[in-house]
C-alpha cells in the first residue's frame, strides 16, 4: 500500500546507443533497455507503460566516456578546486576551458615512486562538455529533473560492503568491456575500462593498474556483470577470487531485475542505490539538489538538541504537576460524596435562614391595621363615613363622603401617626355631601431613620361603617 505513495528512484545509464534504466519505488524493482533513434520518447513512454511517473533522474556515464586518473598537485597554497583546474589541461584529451569535472582525494601514502615532499594526490574525473549536455538534454526532453551525473560503474560500490583495510579489484563485465575499480578502505582509487579480449589480457590490464594507484598488490578480486573471465586467470594476481560481497538489498534488487545484459542492469541498480552526496558527481552546481554540509548538518543537529532540551525542561515540570493534580483527583473524587452530603446540610441551613429573615422582616414592617382604625374611629367626624380604606408600607389612601371635606385634612395632619395628608382627587359636591379621596404618609418615628420600605403587599380594603367613622 506504501509503494504507491514512495517516491520512486530512476537510474538511467548511458552505454553507446542504448540506455539500460531502473527504477526503485520501496520493493518495487523495474529494470528495462531502451534502444531507439528517439531516446527521449523511447523512456517517457516507457515508463508510462510501466505506470511510473518518477520526477527526477540519476544519470549515469559509460566509464569510457570519463576521463579519470590519479594527479598530483604542487604543495602550493590556494583552493584546490582552483589548483585541479589550473592541472587539467595537462592530462586531458578534449579541451580543458569548459570541461565539467569532479575530484576526491587520495590517500597520501602509497607503495609506488615517491611523490614530492607537501604534494596532494586527487582522483579527477572530467568528461567533454558536448556528453554532460547530451545527457542533460535527454533528461529535459522526458520531463525529469536530473539529480546526478556520475560514472555509474563508481556506484557499484553502493551495493556492497566495501571491506575495511583492504586493497580490492573489482571487474566488472559489461558487454564487450570491462571496468576495473580499484578500491582501499572501501574508497575508490582508480577505475579504468579496458576491452574484454581474453583472460591473460585482462589479468595484465588489471597489474598495469596497479602503477597509477602505488599498489604492488591487492588482498582480493571481484568479478560481476556479464559471463566474466575464469579464476584461474585471475587468480595469478596471488588473491582469491570471489563475487562482490553484495548487501540484502542489492541481493533483493538483482533478483528482481528482469532477463536482460546483466552487466548493464546491474549498473543501472548501482546508480539508482546512490544516494546523498556522490563521489566525482559531474552535474553543474547550479543544477545540484540543495543539500546540507557538513557544518550545516553539524549547526542543524545543536540546535535540534537544544530545542529537545529546551522541550524537556518545559515538559518535566508539566508532567510532574500533571502526576500531582491526578492524585488530588483521585482524592477529590474519594471525598466527593462527604462534599455532597454537606453542601446539602448548608443548602437547607441558607433556606431555613432565609425563611426566618423574612419573617422577621415581615414582623418588623408589617402594618397592623387595628390600631390604625381605632385612631380614625376617634379622629374623623361623626358626618364622615368612608367607602375604601386602603394601607400599605409607604401610607393609608381613603375614599369617602363628608359633610366638609376639608375640616378632614387637619384633623389628620395633628395626628403622630400621619403625615404629609392631601387629596389624591379634586373633591366633588353630591346633594348634600362632598366625596373626597385623601392620601396620607406614615409618620417617621423621631430621632429614629425611617426603617426601608418591604415589599408592598397588595391593598387591604376596610368595610366603611354605615354611620361614618370605619369600624374596628
Amino acid at each position: 500500500m506504501w509503494t504507491r505513495f514512495a517516491p520512486a528512484r530512476l537510474a538511467v545509464v548511458f552505454l553507446g546507443n542504448r540506455l539500460a534504466g531502473a527504477v526503485v519505488q520501496q520493493d518495487r524493482v523495474e529494470t528495462f533497455v531502451v534502444e531507439a533513434e528517439d531516446p527521449a520518447a523511447a523512456l517517457r513512454a516507457e515508463l508510462d507503460a510501466r505506470g511510473l511517473a518518477p520526477r527526477t533522474v540519476a544519470l549515469g556515464l559509460a566509464r569510457a566516456s570519463v576521463t579519470v586518473k590519479p594527479i598530483e598537485l604542487p604543495p602550493i597554497a590556494g583552493e584546490l578546486a582552483d589548483m585541479v583546474r589550473f592541472e587539467l589541461e595537462r592530462h586531458l584529451p578534449f579541451p580543458a576551458d569548459d570541461a565539467p569535472f569532479a575530484f576526491l582525494p587520495l590517500p597520501a601514502a602509497g607503495e609506488g615512486e615517491p611523490g614530492a615532499a607537501g604534494a596532494t594526490r586527487v582522483l579527477i574525473a572530467a568528461t567533454d562538455r558536448r556528453v554532460l549536455d547530451t545527457a542533460l538534454r535527454l533528461a529535459q526532453d522526458a520531463r525529469l529533473r536530473p539529480v546526478s551525473v556520475t560514472v555509474a560503474a563508481h556506484d557499484l560500490l553502493a551495493l556492497v560492503r566495501a571491506p575495511r583495510g583492504q586493497r580490492v579489484v573489482w571487474a566488472h563485465v559489461c558487454g564487450d568491456a570491462a571496468e576495473l575499480l580499484l578500491v582501499q578502505d572501501g574508497g575508490l582509487v582508480l577505475s579504468r575500462s579496458v576491452p574484454l579480449a581474453d583472460d591473460g589480457a585482462l589479468a595484465a590490464e588489471v597489474t598495469r593498474s596497479f602503477g597509477p594507484a602505488r599498489w604492488r598488490g591487492c588482498d582480493a578480486v571481484w568479478v560481476s556483470g556479464d559471463a566474466g573471465p575464469s579464476g584461474a586467470a585471475l587468480g595469478a594476481l596471488g588473491a582469491p577470487v570471489s563475487a562482490p560481497p553484495w548487501t540484502e538489498r542489492a541481493l533483493r534488487w538483482l533478483g528482481a531485475a528482469e532477463p536482460g545484459p546483466r552487466g548493464a542492469l546491474t549498473l543501472a541498480l548501482a546508480v539508482a542505490a546512490g544516494r546523498g552526496v556522490r563521489p566525482l558527481d559531474l552535474l553543474p552546481a547550479a543544477l545540484r539538489p540543495r543539500r546540507l554540509t557538513r557544518p550545516q548538518l553539524t549547526t542543524a543537529a545543536v540546535f535540534a538538541a537544544t530545542v529537545l532540551l529546551a522541550l524537556a525542561a518545559l515538559l518535566v515540570p508539566g508532567l510532574r504537576d500533571g502526576r500531582r493534580l491526578a492524585a488530588l483527583d483521585r482524592e477529590i473524587a474519594r471525598i466527593e460524596p462527604d462534599v455532597r452530603a454537606v453542601r446539602g446540610v448548608l443548602g437547607d441551613l441558607e433556606r431555613k435562614r432565609r425563611l426566618l429573615a423574612t419573617v422577621e422582616e415581615i414582623e418588623v414592617t408589617a402594618v397592623r391595621p387595628l390600631p390604625i382604625l381605632r385612631d380614625l374611629t376617634d379622629l374623623l367626624p361623626a358626618d364622615a363615613w368612608l367607602t375604601t380604606l386602603a394601607l400599605d408600607p409607604k401610607g393609608i389612601e381613603l375614599v369617602g363622603q363628608a359633610a366638609a371635606a376639608s375640616t378632614l385634612i387637619p384633623l389628620l395632619e395633628n395626628s403622630p401617626r400621619f403625615e404629609r395628608v392631601e387629596f389624591a382627587s379634586p373633591v366633588t359636591r353630591g346633594r348634600d355631601r362632598e366625596q373626597f379621596r385623601i392620601r396620607a404618609a406614615w409618620e417617621a418615628p423621631r430621632g429614629a431613620a425611617a426603617p426601608p420600605a418591604p415589599a408592598p403587599p397588595g391593598p387591604r380594603s376596610v368595610p366603611p361603617r354605615p354611620g361614618g367613622a370605619p369600624r374596628s
